[in-house]
């Protein structure tokens, strides 16, 4: 049987659709209560983005509990149970290799809240309305 190849476009986007199952599995999992964590029974967690690397053999989790409550001790109650959401991701994929997941919490909430904060500021308002009259 032969390798199949792919292009590099095909490629990436097979990596972002594989990505995009793993995020809707673990959403899954989580919503569902499957974990038996305490942890994670009493927090709602989102899982905000899941990035592949291209041999689909390693996956970065992010994740923020709702209203980012307790995200340190989720995060650890998450990465506690790695080999659980690995195994359940594995066999839900259909894949030769499951992934190795690896959680991180989301900070792109906190990213946005402090650019919001910088345009927001009185002095590069002024420099933004200056900018315009140009």
């Amino acid at each position: 049987m032969a390798k199949q190849q792919f292009s590099a476009e095909q490629h990436s986007v097979r990596v972002l659709k594989v990505g995009e199952r793993v995020r809707h599995i673990l959403s899954e999992l989580l919503t569902r209560g499957e974990v038996h964590d305490e942890t994670l029974s009493a927090h709602s967690v989102s899982v905000t983005e899941v990035k592949m690397t291209p041999d689909l053999k390693h996956a970065s989790v992010y994740v923020k509990p709702l209203l980012g409550s307790e995200e340190e001790a989720v995060v650890k109650a998450l990465r506690t149970n790695t080999a659980f959401f690995q195994r359940e991701v594995a066999k839900r994929l259909g894949l030769k290799f499951a992934p190795k997941l690896q959680f991180r919490p989301d900070e792109s909430f906190d990213e946005a809240d402090r650019i919001e904060r910088l345009l927001n500021d009185p002095k590069v308002a002024r420099d933004l309305e200056e900018g315009e009259e140009g």
